[in-house]
């Protein structure tokens, strides 16, 4: 019996190569609307940013007008649906190759917390959507005391009471006035 060298990497390589046929097969039928890239639909990224007031949100909408969106905000989420456009361009001789998404989207974003709905602040300039959410007051005052034995407790308002039990983690905590 002869011995062969064990190299575990040639098979991954191999069936990667034939992976990358396959999908370029799939994604390569000219003219079929129904062909795999329609069902990657365009999907936008989002990027979501806290400040001790506000939720900022931005979102990357490159290639849509603002008359394509709709933006609804409640307390907890906010949702954004549009669609982007494709232009259709059927050349006479050739295969036309596109690797852009197209398509309408749905996007519900939730938020980290409570946000007044009725004081959103919007901008879309440059294909960016910038949202300010203002945080609900009631948000700006939560404080969370953790104790040590993993079980949290929340309590709103300007003074904490837990029940000390020999744990200074969980003692009467009197926090400071903050000038708003």
């Amino acid at each position: 019996m002869a011995l062969t060298r064990f190299e575990p990497f040639r098979e991954m390589v191999s069936m990667q190569r034939q992976m990358n046929r396959l999908l370029d097969q799939m994604m390569s039928i000219p003219g079929d609307p129904e062909s795999f890239t329609s069902a990657m639909a365009f999907m936008p990224a989002a990027e979501i940013n806290e400040t001790e007031d506000a939720i900022q949100l931005r979102m990357e909408l490159p290639g849509i007008e603002a008359r394509d969106l709709d933006v609804k905000v409640t307390a907890n989420a906010v949702a954004i649906v549009g669609e982007r456009k494709q232009e259709i361009n059927q050349e006479e001789k050739g295969i036309r190759h596109s690797e852009f998404r197209y398509g309408s989207f749905q996007r519900v974003i939730p938020l980290p917390v409570r946000v007044q709905n009725d004081q959103v602040k919007a901008e879309f300039q440059n294909g960016i959507l910038c949202l300010t959410l203002p945080k609900a007051e009631e948000e700006k005052k939560r404080v969370v005391t953790v104790s040590l034995n993993g079980e949290s407790q929340q309590q709103s308002g300007q003074q904490l009471q837990s029940s000390p039990q020999g744990n200074p983690a969980q003692s009467q905590q009197t926090l400071p006035q903050n000038p708003q």
